[in-house]
C-alpha cells in the first residue's frame, strides 16, 4: 500500500481514493470495473515522477492485459514511459506496446526514434523487446528501419537477441515480401549460429521464408544434429520436422531392397520354361542385372539423425515425441522403427486431447507397420472412462492390430465392449467385427454367427448396426447363408431403424432366389406399410419390387404393379422418377427402347462384395503428426513431404573445414561417447531387432560429427573388397558392443580392444587356412585378411582378450560336409578338440541326422504300436520315414551360383527347446570360393525369436556345406526375413513354416489322450467329414500322411475294437488313429483323431485351443488324406 499511499498523500489525500480501489492483488477484482476513473488513476500514476507508482501502474495495466481486459486506450500514457531509466518500467512499457503497437500504429510511429536508441541499450533484454516492438508495428514505412534493425541484432553478442532478430524475419516478411532475399542472407548468417538458443527460432524463419532453399542447411545439417539435444522443445519440433524433409531428398530409401527378394524369386521361377539357349540367355541377364544391384549403404549423415534424435521419445513434451515418432517412420529403416511404439504408447497416458493427435497417428502406423504395435496390444484396450472419439479410435487402432494369432482375443474385448451404454461406441465395435470378418478369413463364421445373435438384442441400435454389417459380410458368400436371410427377413417387422430395413430389403432382393418362399410375403408387408416408410426404404422396396417381377412375376405382379401407382404419387421426386423409370424398364410396352430386353441384366447382375477398409489408409501420404494429416485434409502452409531420390545426392556437401586446433578435443570426446552406455538402453533390450541397428549406428555413423571427408560411404562406386572390410568392421563393433552391454564397462580405449579381437582372429583364421588342402586359395584368404585388418597397437591379453579369443574360436567353426566326406571329418575333429569344455554354452547347434539313417520305415511302424513311456522311446524318434521335405531358400542364379535349401529336421533343438530346429544346406556350384556365410538384419514379427547358425568361414567351389539354426515362430505362420551373407554379397531371403512343423510330438496313453480332448471341446474342437482314396485306406498309410503333414506322436491304441490287438491278428473293420503333439512356443495341446467308417469315408476330428493353428492344420491334414 506503500505506492498508493504516496500518491494519495501527493495529491491531497481525496477520501475518493481509498485502500479498495488499489488492492496489490492483480487478480482482485477492484480494478478490473469499468469505470473510466480507474484508468484515469492510472494515467495519473504513469504521469508521476516516482518511477515506484510507474511501476505500479504498469504491473496492473500488464495484468489487465493478462486477464483479457481491453487497455488500448492507456496507450498515450504507457508509450510516454518508453524512455524511463528504470530497467523493470521499461521491461513492462515495452510488453504492453508489444500486444497494441498494430492496433496504435500512429501513435507508435511517433515513439520509433526511441525505440531504436532501445537498441543500442546495454541491457540485452532491452534491446530485444525493442526490436520486438518494432518489428511489431506493421507499416510499410519503416521496412528498411527494421531490416536495418534484424541485420543489427542478427550480428548482436546476446544469443537472447539473435533468438529474438530470428523470430522478427517472418514478421518482416509477411508484411513486404520483397525482401526476401536480404531476410535469407540474415537466415543463412543465423543457420551458422552455435548456441542452441538460436537455432530453433532460425530454422523457425527459414521454414517460413524460404523452405525450398536447402542449400542452406547442408553445412550446418551435421550441427544442427548434434545441437538437437539441447534445443528448447519447441524449437525441436521445428528442427525435426525440417530435417525430415531434408533427409528426403538428401539420402536413399532404407527400404529399397525390401522386396528383393519377391522380384528374384518370380524371376527365376518363370524364366525356366522355353529353350535351353533361351534359359542360359536369361540366366546371364539375370546375373548381370542382379550383381548391378548392390546392398544398401546407409549414409552416415542418416545415421547420425536418427541416433540423435533417439534419445528425444524420452522427452517429456508429447510435441517432441510425436515429431521424432514421425521422422522415424518416414525416414528410418523397417527393422528400426518399432522403436517409437514403446514412446507413443507412454503418450497414451496423457490427457485426452493428447492421446487423440497420438491415436490418429498410431492408427496411421499401424496399417503399414502392424508388427511394432502388437506387443502393446493391451495399451488399446478401451477403458470406460474414455471419450467416444478415443474409444472410437482405440477400436480402429485393435481392429489394424487383428490377425490371425490375436484375433481371439481382440473378439472377445469387443463382446464386452457390445455392452456398453455409448451407442455411438457400439455401432463402431460391430462395424469393427465386420472388418476383422472380412479381413481374417478363418472367424468370418464365429463374427457371422456373433452378429445374428445379436440381432436378438433388445437395443434397437445395436439390431440396425448389426443388420448392415451382416449384410455387407453375405454378399461374400450368400448362398451358404440362406437361413441368415430368412432370419432377418422375419426382423422386419420390429426393426424401425430405416437403413437397417433398407439393408434387409436389399439383401432380400439381391438373393430373392436363394428365398422364392419369403421374399413375395415381404414385398406385401412393405407394399401395406409404403406410405409411412422412409424415403431408403421406399427405393429399397422399389428395387425388391422389380427384382421380384422379373424372377417370380406369377406371384408378384400386381404386387409390383400396385407398389409402382403409389411411388408415382410420393411426394419424394427421386422416388417418382425411379418408379418411372422402373415402370418403362421391366414392364415393357410399344413405346418401351431397347433396353428392356436387358432389365434382367441390370437389376440382378454380380455384384462386387463391399471392401470394408479402414479410413486411415490413405491418410499416410500427409506427414505425421501434421494438422493435415489430422484433419485429412490439406491445411493452410502444408508442406508435401518429398520423394526419395533415385540416386544419393552428393554427400561432400555437408562436409565442414574443422580448424586444426577442435580436430583434437573433438576426437576425445567421441571416445568417451563411445564407452559410455546409450542413453535409451533401457528399452533397447525390448525393441528385438532394432538392437543390432542402433548398436551398429555408433560405428557407421560416429565420425559424421566431426564433418570428416568420409561421408560418401554410400556411393555407388565402392569397390566390393572395400564392402566386405566395412562390413566386417561392422561384425565386430556389433559383436563388442554387445559385450560392453552385458559386461560392466570396460575402461580402454577402443582401438587397442579393436587390435586386439583382430589378432585372434587372424590367427583362427590362419590356423584353418593352413589345414585346408589346396594352398591358393589360403593364399587368397590370407591377402584378404591382411587387407581387413587395422594396423594398431596391439595389448597384452587381458581377461577381455582369452574371452574374445575363445569366442572366435567357436565362432569359426563351421558345421561342413563335404562331397569327399574324408577330410572335412578330419578338420571339424580337429577343431573339435580345440575348444574348452568351459566353452559349452557357445558351442554351435548339434549336426541334424536324417531320420532314415537310424530307424528304418518298419521299425517306426513297429514302435509306434507300443505303448511304452520310457524315456527310450521320445515323441521325436517317432517320426515319419524317408527324407524331409527341402524348401528353397536361394536359387543358383539369384545367388550367382550359391544355392541355399532348407528343411525343417524335426529334431529338438539343443540351445533352446521352444525353438524349431531348420537344417540348411548351402552348395557352392560356382567358380569361386564363398567365404564367411553369415546371417545378418533379422526381421522378425513381434515375439519371435531367432538363433542364428554359427557362420562359415570357406565354403569351396563345388562343395556342400550343412549348418543349423533355431526359429522360434510364436506359434505362427510368418515368415523369419533376414540377410543371408557372404564376402561380397548380401541375399534377402526368408524361411515360412508350414503349421505342422510348428509342433512337437507328446507321448500320451489313450486314456490320457480321451481326457485331455474332453477338456478340449465345443469352440476348441474342428470336424471335417472326408472320403479316403483306395490306396490311403491302410492303418500305415493313414499314419505315414498324417504324421508326414504335421509333426505329431501316434497315440499307442488300448481296444480291440479300434485296432488290432497284437500282430498277426486280423485287424478291425473300422479303426481309430490318434496322434497328438503340443505347439513349440506355446505348449498348446494338439490333438488329432482320424476315424475311418463304410466305404472309405474317415472323420477327421481336431482339438486345440488354438482357433486359428487348428483351422489351419485341419486344412493340411485333409489336402495330404485326400491326395
Amino acid at each position: 500500500m506503500s505506492a498508493s499511499s504516496g500518491f494519495n498523500d501527493e495529491k491531497g489525500g481525496s477520501s475518493s481514493v481509498g485502500e479498495p480501489e488499489y488492492g496489490h492483488d492483480p487478480a482482485s477484482g477492484g480494478i478490473f470495473s469499468s469505470d473510466y476513473k480507474r484508468h484515469d488513476d492510472l494515467k495519473e500514476m504513469l504521469d508521476s515522477n516516482k518511477d515506484s507508482l510507474k511501476l505500479e501502474a504498469m504491473k496492473r495495466i500488464v495484468a489487465m492485459i493478462a486477464r483479457g481486459k481491453n487497455a488500448s486506450d492507456l496507450f498515450p500514457a504507457v508509450v510516454k514511459n518508453v524512455a524511463c531509466k528504470n530497467i523493470e518500467v521499461k521491461k513492462l512499457v515495452y510488453v504492453y506496446l508489444v500486444r497494441y503497437a498494430e492496433e496504435q500504429q500512429d501513435l507508435a510511429l511517433l515513439s520509433i526514434s526511441t525505440f531504436q536508441r532501445g537498441l543500442k541499450d546495454p541491457n540485452q533484454l532491452i534491446r530485444a523487446s525493442a526490436l520486438r516492438v518494432l518489428s511489431s508495428i506493421r507499416v510499410t514505412i519503416i521496412v528498411p528501419i527494421m531490416m536495418l534493425a534484424i541485420k543489427e541484432a542478427a550480428s548482436d553478442m546476446s544469443p537472447y537477441v539473435r533468438k529474438t532478430a530470428a523470430h522478427a524475419i517472418p514478421k518482416l516478411y509477411s508484411l513486404d515480401p520483397e525482401q526476401k532475399d536480404q531476410l535469407i542472407e540474415v537466415i543463412e548468417k543465423l543457420l551458422a549460429d552455435k548456441t542452441t538458443l538460436v537455432a530453433g527460432s532460425v530454422v523457425m524463419a527459414f521454414e517460413e521464408v524460404c523452405p525450398e532453399r536447402i542449400d542452406l542447411i547442408h553445412k550446418n545439417y551435421r550441427k544442427l544434429c548434434n545441437l538437437l539435444i539441447d534445443v528448447e522443445e519447441w524449437g525441436q519440433v521445428v528442427i525435426i520436422n525440417m530435417l525430415t524433409r531434408y533427409a528426403r531428398t538428401q539420402f536413399l530409401n532404407p527400404n529399397i531392397n525390401e522386396n528383393l527378394l519377391e522380384e528374384g524369386c518370380d524371376k527365376t521361377f518363370y524364366g525356366s520354361d522355353g529353350n535351353d539357349d533361351d534359359e542360359e540367355e536369361k540366366d546371364k541377364g539375370e546375373a548381370a542385372a542382379l550383381a548391378k544391384r548392390k546392398p544398401y549403404v546407409m549414409d552416415p549423415d542418416h545415421r547420425l539423425l536418427l541416433r540423435n534424435t533417439k534419445p528425444l521419445l524420452q522427452s517429456r513434451n508429447a510435441a517432441v515425441v510425436m515429431a521424432v515418432a514421425q521422422l522415424y517412420f518416414h525416414l528410418a529403416p523397417k527393422a528400426e522403427v518399432g522403436v517409437i511404439a514403446k514412446a507413443l504408447v507412454r503418450l497414451l497416458r496423457s490427457h485426452s486431447e493428447v492421446q487423440y493427435v497420438v491415436l490418429q497417428n498410431v492408427a496411421t502406423m499401424t496399417i503399414k507397420r502392424r508388427g511394432m504395435f502388437e506387443p502393446y496390444l493391451k495399451s488399446f484396450y478401451i477403458r470406460s472412462t474414455d471419450p467416444t472419439q478415443i474409444k472410437v479410435l482405440k477400436l480402429e487402432v485393435l481392429t489394424n492390430l487383428a490377425n490371425e494369432t490375436n484375433i481371439s482375443t481382440i473378439l472377445r474385448e469387443f463382446q464386452t465392449y457390445i455392452k456398453s451404454m455409448d451407442k455411438d461406441f457400439v455401432a463402431a465395435t460391430i462395424q469393427a467385427i465386420g472388418r476383422c470378418a472380412t479381413n481374417i478369413g478363418e472367424v468370418r463364421d464365429t463374427c457371422l454367427n456373433g452378429l445374428v445373435q445379436l440381432l436378438s438384442n433388445r437395443d434397437e441400435l445395436v439390431v440396425a448396426e448389426s443388420v448392415v454389417v451382416i449384410k455387407k459380410l453375405l454378399q461374400m458368400q450368400p448362398e451358404k447363408h440362406s437361413d441368415i436371410i430368412k432370419h432377418m427377413a422375419k426382423l422386419t417387422d420390429n426393426i424401425q431403424v430405416p437403413m437397417a430395413r433398407a439393408s434387409i430389403l436389399w439383401l432380400i432382393g439381391e438373393y430373392c432366389e436363394h428365398v422364392p418362399k419369403i421374399a413375395p410375403d415381404v414385398l406385401r408387408k412393405m407394399a401395406k406399410s409404403f406410405t409411412n416408410e422412409e424415403d431408403i426404404v421406399k427405393l429399397q422396396i422399389l428395387n425388391l419390387a422389380a427384382k421380384l417381377y422379373l424372377t417370380n412375376s406369377k406371384q408378384t405382379k400386381l404386387l409390383t404393379q400396385y407398389v409402382l401407382n403409389l411411388a408415382k404419387y410420393d411426394q419424394n421426386y427421386d422416388i417418382r422418377d425411379r418408379a418411372r423409370f422402373i415402370r418403362q424398364l421391366i414392364v415393357p410396352t410399344e413405346k418401351s427402347g431397347a433396353l428392356s430386353k436387358y432389365a434382367k441384366k441390370l437389376f440382378l447382375a454380380l455384384k462386387p462384395a463391399p471392401v470394408l477398409e479402414s479410413p486411415f489408409k490413405d491418410r499416410d501420404h500427409f506427414q505425421l503428426g501434421s494438422l493435415s494429416h489430422l484433419l485429412n485434409a490439406k491445411a493452410g502452409g502444408y508442406q508435401e513431404l518429398p520423394d526419395w531420390p533415385e540416386a544419393a545426392p552428393d554427400p561432400s556437401v555437408r562436409n565442414v573445414e574443422v580448424p586444426e586446433w577442435t580436430k583434437c578435443s573433438s576426437r576425445e570426446k567421441r571416445k568417451e561417447k563411445k564407452v559410455e552406455k546409450p542413453f535409451y538402453s533401457d528399452s533397447e533390450g525390448e525393441s528385438g531387432p532394432t538392437e543390432s541397428a542402433d548398436s551398429e549406428s555408433y560405428s557407421s555413423g560416429s565420425d559424421s560429427g566431426s564433418g570428416s571427408a568420409e561421408s560418401g560411404s554410400g556411393s555407388e562406386s565402392q569397390e566390393s573388397e572395400e564392402a566386405s572390410d566395412s562390413e566386417e568392421e561392422e561384425k565386430d563393433t556389433k559383436k563388442k558392443k554387445k559385450k560392453e552391454e552385458l559386461k560392466k564397462p570396460v575402461q580402454r580405449s577402443e582401438s587397442s580392444e579393436q587390435s586386439s579381437e583382430e589378432e585372434v582372429r587372424k590367427r583362427a583364421r590362419k590356423s584353418k587356412q593352413q589345414k585346408s588342402d589346396s594352398e591358393s586359395e589360403s593364399d587368397e584368404d590370407d591377402d584378404s585378411d591382411s587387407e581387413s585388418i587395422p594396423s594398431e597397437s596391439e595389448d597384452s591379453e587381458s581377461e577381455v582378450d582369452v574371452k574374445n579369443k575363445k569366442k572366435v574360436q567357436t565362432r569359426v567353426k563351421a558345421v561342413q560336409s563335404k562331397a569327399p566326406p574324408k577330410p572335412v571329418t578330419k578338420e571339424s575333429k580337429k577343431e573339435m578338440s580345440l575348444l574348452d569344455l568351459d566353452d559349452f554354452e557357445a558351442a554351435p547347434s548339434p549336426q541334424v541326422t536324417p531320420v532314415n539313417s537310424f530307424l528304418s520305415s518298419s521299425l517306426a511302424t513297429d514302435l509306434e504300436g507300443l505303448s511304452l513311456s520310457d524315456s527310450v522311446l521320445s515323441p521325436t524318434a517317432i517320426s515319419p520315414p524317408g527324407a524331409q521335405k527341402s524348401y528353397e531358400l536361394l536359387h543358383r542364379i539369384t545367388g550367382e551360383g550359391l544355392s541355399v535349401e532348407y528343411c525343417f529336421s524335426r529334431q529338438p533343438f539343443g540351445p533352446d527347446t521352444n525353438m524349431v530346429a531348420v537344417q540348411i544346406q548351402f552348395v557352392n556350384s560356382a567358380a569361386a570360393d564363398a567365404k564367411n556365410l553369415h546371417m545378418e538384419d533379422v526381421k522378425l514379427q513381434s515375439g519371435m525369436r531367432v538363433k542364428e547358425f554359427p557362420e562359415i568361414e570357406l565354403l569351396p567351389a563345388g562343395e556342400t556345406a550343412t549348418a543349423v539354426m533355431g526359429i522360434d515362430f510364436c506359434d505362427s505362420t510368418q515368415a523369419a526375413n533376414f540377410q543371408l551373407c557372404t564376402h561380397s554379397r548380401k541375399f534377402f531371403v526368408s524361411i515360412q513354416p508350414p503349421v505342422g512343423e510348428l509342433m512337437k510330438p507328446v507321448f500320451m496313453t489313450e486314456n490320457e489322450f480321451k481326457k485331455e480332448q474332453g477338456q478340449l471341446m465345443g469352440m476348441n474342437e474342428i470336424t471335417e467329414k472326408l472320403t479316403l482314396g483306395a490306396k490311403c485306406r491302410n492303418e500305415h498309410t493313414i499314419v505315414q500322411k498324417v504324421t508326414a503333414a504335421a509333426n505329431l506322436s501316434r497315440v499307442p491304441c488300448g481296444s480291440d475294437k479300434e485296432c488290432s490287438p497284437a500282430l498277426g491278428l486280423s485287424a478291425p473293420p473300422f479303426p481309430v488313429h490318434r496322434f497328438a503333439g503340443r505347439t513349440a512356443s506355446g505348449g498348446s495341446l494338439v490333438l488329432v483323431t482320424v476315424a475311418s467308417e463304410e466305404d472309405g469315408a474317415a472323420r477327421l476330428t481336431l482339438n486345440c485351443d488354438k482357433m486359428v493353428i487348428g483351422t489351419m492344420l485341419v486344412k493340411d491334414v485333409l489336402l495330404a488324406l485326400t491326395q
